[in-house]
């Protein structure tokens, strides 16, 4: 009986030993193509990976200075191959483990681990899966940094954060001029008009006008004829309610004078300033709707735009002031502009042929730099009688603009001076 026992436990256990090591290669060799199939899966991203950075390299060779600032800062760039390190890693521990525990799994379950073998793999595919769309992401982000970089580093073109919007004939061009030795602004050179000739263009073709600026710099524009056209407050407030707006202004009469001198001298033609001023001068009527004369009401227009802005995102440059102490007027916009008083007296000298000043570097010993021919003429004689009636209509419009903006800028002074041959 004993032998017959022992011999019947032998022969049971031999046959379900080598159903088990039969079964344990089979679940080897599937877990091998299983494995492949995974290496298969993940070659894809790779080349993937390998394709992105070699547009990197390309962008190297041309913004070589950003892509070293870029690659100093961020360790992004390299960041997709060793994502695919640490996921195959992973991957190959999460199969080791499954296969460790099934091993030790009893006889008994023996056909049931073999029906899941295909868990692991499925395991790493889920595993994967995310950390791939994670490894894009990262890359995606990058690229997009990239473009940024490039854009910061060498500016982008944005909307005016700052106007001046008149007077024409005030003072605006030296002004303008001034400002842009400013190292933190940047100005068109140009007139663009855009919110009375040119609005129906829209703002991308407005802002495409605009230089490029950095992170910190102002971009500004002067167009003169802003201030006494009706719907500029309006348009520009609809582009940027808390947007900036200058205004140089000037003794309506000289100014009136000065654009007569800057028309007559392109059309020649054109009737004497008296006859134009008058209505009828016997009886002493101003024309005010000639234009020259129009402008200079200044409490008309400065009405229109209050309704839109604030006083206090206005500032008021005296255009008489700019030519007698240019620094003093500049450390004033300066300071409304938010800006470290960076244009001094040392930028300025006082050009005596012209009349006003003219800008140079304060280390440059080379002649200054004045504007153009069309600024300085030398105004003709005008009637002092028609000066005098000229004054005396302004007189009540200026009170009510030295009201409106709390500055007195004295013109009724200056009654008198006109008389002379002045300049511009």
């Amino acid at each position: 009986m004993a032998f017959w026992s022992s011999t019947s436990v032998f022969t049971s256990k031999v046959p379900r030993k080598i159903l088990f090591m039969f079964t344990l290669s089979l679940s080897v060799t599937y877990l091998f193509y299983s494995l492949m199939s995974c290496y298969n899966s993940l070659q894809f991203p790779l080349q993937e990976n390998y394709v992105y950075q070699g547009r990197l390299v390309t962008e190297e060779t041309t913004f070589v200075t950003l892509r070293e600032k870029l690659y100093s800062t961020s360790p992004q760039g390299y960041l997709g191959e060793e994502l695919i390190e640490v996921t195959a890693a992973a991957a190959e521990q999460t199969v080791a483990i499954s296969t460790v525990k099934d091993n030790v799994e009893t006889e008994q379950r023996t056909l049931d681990w073999v029906r899941n073998q295909a868990a692991p793999t499925k395991t790493a595919a889920v595993y994967q899966s995310p950390a791939l769309e994670r490894e894009h992401q990262e890359f995606s982000t990058t690229d997009n940094e990239l473009r940024v970089n490039c854009t910061s580093d060498y500016g982008v073109k944005k909307l005016p954060q700052a106007i001046i919007i008149g007077v024409k004939k005030g003072g605006t061009r030296a002004l303008l001029e001034a400002l842009r030795v400013h190292p933190d602004i940047r100005a068109v050179g140009n007139e663009p008009h855009f919110f009375d000739r040119n609005y129906e263009k829209g703002l991308d073709w407005y802002r495409d006008l605009m230089p490029s600026t950095l992170e910190g710099q102002i971009t500004m524009e002067k167009t003169p004829s802003y201030f006494v056209t009706s719907h500029a407050p309006k348009r520009i407030h609809t582009m940027a309610r808390d947007i900036k707006l200058i205004i140089v202004v000037r003794n309506p009469v000289t100014r009136a004078i000065s654009d007569y001198t800057q028309t007559l001298s392109k059309k020649p033609e054109i009737p004497t300033f008296e006859v134009l001023a008058f209505k009828n001068r016997t009886l002493g009527l101003i024309d005010a709707s000639w234009s020259a004369l129009r402008i200079g009401i200044y409490a008309l227009h400065l009405e229109t735009w209050m309704q839109y802005f604030p006083l206090a995102q206005m500032h008021f440059v005296s255009g008489e002031r700019l030519i007698v102490d240019p620094a003093g007027e500049m450390g004033k916009v300066q300071d409304f502009l938010g800006l470290k008083r960076i244009v001094t007296d040392k930028h300025f000298y006082f050009n005596k042929t012209k009349g006003f000043p003219c800008l140079k570097k304060p280390e440059d010993s080379s002649t200054p730099r004045c504007l153009g021919k069309s600024k300085g003429r030398t105004h003709p004689k005008i009637d002092p009688d028609v000066i005098r009636r000229l004054h005396k209509f302004f007189k009540p419009f200026n009170m009510m603009f030295y009201q409106m903006t709390g500055q007195n800028f004295e013109w009724e002074l200056e009654e008198g001076s006109d008389s002379r041959g002045s300049q511009n």
